[in-house]
């Protein structure tokens, strides 16, 4: 079997973000746990490959094949900071143009930041239902981060590298037992 891939979807507007450094903890810890290979997919700087686009038909070449890699993804981790309540239209837009079937049985970490644990639920209410649409799997760990828990790009909260270790864990357990069931290409 090759290596997993895991593809990290951050929405972080700003430079630095602390949502980036939350996806980018996350996919390391993921990428380590599966002995997988790891891209980063930063919206802020692909926005002008997405934002034209209405529907997958006005995509580019470029769009195409950025969606494309998100569908190939083994796992998925996906971030945002918290924007009225829910993710932000771009990080929306982006999963508008993937193939309502393409995730189906992948593997998706949750994790948000927002300006508070008042948000903290977003990860229930808004990003586990998208991807209950897509048949997505996701694991039970969500992560959530508020602007103590992250400090010139670096984890500072105990509890969430605690948090972030357990997601890993769980990806390296769901991941396996997928793999597993899984039959044959040739079969």
């Amino acid at each position: 079997m090759s290596q997993p891939k895991v593809i990290a979807v951050s929405a972080g507007a700003a430079v630095p973000s602390r949502t980036t450094a939350l996806v980018q903890a996350a996919t390391a810890a993921v990428t380590q746990a599966v002995d997988g290979q790891a891209e980063l997919i930063e919206l802020s700087e692909v926005a002008p490959l997405i934002l034209t686009a209405a529907s997958r038909a006005d995509l580019g070449a470029a769009g195409e094949a950025l969606v494309k890699r998100i569908e190939a993804a083994d796992i998925l981790v996906v971030g945002s900071p918290v924007y009225r309540a829910s993710y932000t239209g771009l990080f929306k837009h982006l999963f508008d143009l993937v193939d309502h079937r393409a995730l189906a049985g992948r593997l998706v970490l949750l994790t948000a930041t927002g300006g508070s644990l008042e948000h903290s639920l977003v990860i229930e209410h808004q990003f586990r239902p998208l991807f209950g649409f897509f048949g997505a799997v996701t694991l039970p760990t969500g992560l959530y981060a508020q602007p103590s828990d992250i400090v010139d790009g670096a984890i500072v909260s105990s509890a969430l590298q605690e948090r972030v270790g357990r997601a890993a864990s769980e990806a390296s357990t769901l991941f396996t037992g997928l793999a597993r069931r899984q039959p044959p290409a040739n079969a």
